[in-house]
C-alpha cells in the first residue's frame, strides 16, 4: 500500500511530503517542476526515485535538501517543517540533517582524502580527525586516507564523497545519480555501501533514471512531469550485486 493518501505524524517519518509544489516563473511562462506530490518515506529505508530527465526527480531532491524552496504544499523531514525555515535556519538543517552525494564527485584536488572528509567534519563538530578516519573505514578506505583524488579511482572518489556525507553523523543521504559516472561494478559497489548505511540507521534517498537500481530499493517512487505516479513498496529487494544493466 503507498503512503500517499494517509500520512503518519512527522515523527515516524524521515520524509513528508504534503501536496508539495514548485513553480519557477509566472504567469504563461511558468513551469510547474512538481505538482501536488505527497508521499512518506519511514525512517531507516532505502528508496528510489525513478523518472526520466525533466520528471522533477532532482527538483525534488533540492527541496528535500532545502537548496531551494517549495512553492507550496507541507515538507517536514525529520520532523523538521522545512516550509517554516529562514535562509540562515536551513543552512543549519542542511549542516546537521542532510548528507549530499553527487554524480561528480566535487572533492578538492589539492586535499589528500583525509583532508576532504576532515574539511566537512570540522564544520560539524569536534574530534575531526578522528571522526574523518572513522568515516573513511565505514567506506572501506582506510588504507587510502593519504591519497589524493587524482590518485584514487573514480569508484574510490565516490566513496570518499559518502565518506564526506557520513561524517557529519547525518540521519538523511540524499543521492542524485551517484553512479551515473562509474563503471558497472564500481557502480554495485558504491550502491552496496549506500545501501549498508541503512543497517546502521541512515535513510537513503537515490534519485535516478535507471529503473535497474530500484530492484534493490524498499521502496520506489516515480515521477512524471512533475507528479508522483506511483509509489511502490518492494517487498523483497535485490542485492546489489544481483543488478544487471
Amino acid at each position: 500500500m503507498g503512503w500517499g493518501a494517509a500520512v503518519d505524524a512527522p515523527s515516524g517519518h524521515a520524509i513528508r511530503a504534503e501536496n508539495l509544489t514548485k513553480t519557477y516563473g509566472t504567469g504563461d511562462t511558468a513551469v510547474h517542476a512538481l505538482e501536488d506530490v505527497t508521499f512518506g518515506i519511514p525512517r531507516g529505508e532505502f528508496v528510489v526515485m525513478l523518472g526520466p530527465s525533466g520528471s522533477g526527480k532532482t527538483t525534488m531532491l533540492n527541496v528535500v535538501g532545502a537548496l531551494d524552496a517549495p512553492t507550496g504544499g507541507d515538507l517536514h523531514v525529520m520532523g523538521t517543517s522545512l516550509s517554516d525555515l529562514g535562509e540562515d535556519a536551513r543552512t543549519r538543517y542542511r549542516l546537521s540533517s542532510i548528507g549530499f552525494v553527487f554524480q561528480f564527485f566535487n572533492l578538492v584536488p589539492t586535499l589528500t582524502a583525509m583532508e576532504n572528509v576532515e574539511l566537512l567534519a570540522e564544520l560539524t563538530g569536534g574530534n575531526a580527525e578522528t571522526r574523518a578516519r572513522d568515516a573513511l573505514h565505514q567506506v572501506g578506505l582506510g588504507d587510502r586516507v593519504d591519497h589524493f583524488p587524482g590518485q584514487l579511482s573514480g569508484g574510490e572518489q565516490q566513496r570518499v564523497s559518502i565518506a564526506r556525507a557520513l561524517v557529519k553523523d547525518v540521519p538523511l543521504l540524499l543521492c542524485d545519480e551517484p553512479t551515473g559516472a562509474l563503471d558497472i561494478d564500481t557502480g554495485i559497489n558504491i550502491l552496496r555501501v549506500l545501501r549498508d548505511t541503512t543497517e546502521r540507521g541512515h535513510t537513503v534517498l537515490l534519485v535516478t533514471h535507471n529503473s535497474e537500481i530500484a530492484r534493490m530499493a524498499d521502496r520506489v517512487l516515480r515521477l512524471r512531469d512533475g507528479r508522483l505516479v506511483a509509489d511502490e513498496p518492494n517487498v523483497a529487494p535485490a542485492a546489489p550485486e544481483d543488478l544487471t544493466w
